[in-house]
């Protein structure tokens, strides 16, 4: 039976992955840094695989871990994505997601060395590209981050491809935005789709972001992930972008996501918040995929539109069933 490692095991897409892997077979173990018995009511999948307590940042206890376990697949999701926190927590921000790689890395290459067939997959970001010229990004875009998270993530790519060169099967998944109801609340996707239900909800009055001009390529978040598993299954480890090619800027999400709920005149009800601002944004990611889709057979289905659908639905699924307020 092939054994997989998941690092950020609790998150949206490590909870994903664990669940497409345990479909097809495979042993799941996964690395959370809180205790189990706090993740499990908000983290069912947890109950299915074998979880170990640890912190990446920890790069001997991780490296240990691999040791112990001998996976035949690493997939390394671990790390705060969160570009505006990064500019709070910029050390932080490079331990978990760039220097904890390398020993992962490292770790992995032992096995390998050892004649296990082990096969790296490292969740990488489109912010490595910082405010790329060209309109649609590829993995020839030059890497030039313009915050604390993108320059993590460059290292840890750029680590990648080194144990690449030196024969270790890693792919390395420039991932853009991607979404689902189990997307942190913390971030635009999650919270104007809960400011939208809020309003109609009669909770608040106004829902507060930031820059609302600025242009994402968002996909859907079990989608990706079955893209991380095909790379791990290639002969031979590569960079790949995975995005959907159409970007969207904030104010359009906005204004889908209130159309779901019947509101075409919304912009009295949007604010801007001072706060939300980060302190440099790109203007604009969007990802060409081409290489996935011609190496990976691997190409999204879930569109814009219906990809707001459903995670405004999740949103007033997950609200209280009171009556809808009347706006006026």
């Amino acid at each position: 039976m092939t054994v997989a490692l998941v690092t950020g095991v609790a998150g949206q897409d490590g909870g994903y992955l664990a669940q497409q892997l345990l479909a097809a077979g495979t042993e799941v173990h996964g690395l959370v840094h809180r205790p189990l018995e706090a993740l499990l009511p908000t983290r069912p999948w947890l109950a299915e695989i074998t979880c170990h307590r640890g912190d990446v940042t920890d790069t001997e206890g991780t490296a240990a871990l691999i040791r112990e376990l001998r996976p035949d697949r690493i997939f390394n999701l671990a790390g705060d994505s969160s570009v505006g926190r990064s500019w709070r927590t910029p050390e932080r921000t490079g331990a978990v997601c760039g220097v904890a790689v390398p020993a992962m890395l490292a770790a992995a290459g032992e096995l390998a060395d050892r004649g296990r067939d082990v096969r790296f997959v490292q969740a990488s970001s489109a912010e490595i590209f910082g405010n790329p010229a060209q309109p649609r990004q590829d993995e020839r875009t030059p890497i030039q981050p313009i915050n604390p998270y993108g320059a993590a993530k460059a290292y840890a790519h750029v680590m990648c491809r080194i144990y690449r060169d030196r024969g270790l099967h890693v792919s390395s998944m420039v991932l853009y935005p991607h979404e689902s109801p189990r997307r942190s609340p913390a971030f635009v996707s999650r919270t104007i789709t809960a400011g939208v239900v809020d309003i109609v909800r009669g909770r608040r009055d106004h829902l507060e972001l930031g820059n609302v001009s600025a242009r994402r390529d968002w996909g859907w978040a079990p989608e990706v992930v079955q893209a991380m598993i095909r790379a791990a299954e290639q002969p031979v480890g590569d960079d790949y972008v995975i995005a959907t090619g159409v970007a969207h800027s904030v104010e359009e999400f906005v204004a889908r996501a209130f159309a779901e709920v019947g509101i075409a005149d919304w912009r009295p009800l949007v604010r801007t918040d001072p706060a939300r601002l980060r302190p440099r944004d790109a203007a604009e990611l969007c990802g060409d995929a081409g290489r996935a889709r011609l190496l990976l057979a691997w190409h999204p289905t879930v569109g814009f539109d219906e990809l707001v659908r459903r995670l405004v639905d999740a949103a007033l699924h997950a609200s209280t069933q009171a009556p809808l307020a009347v706006l006026t």
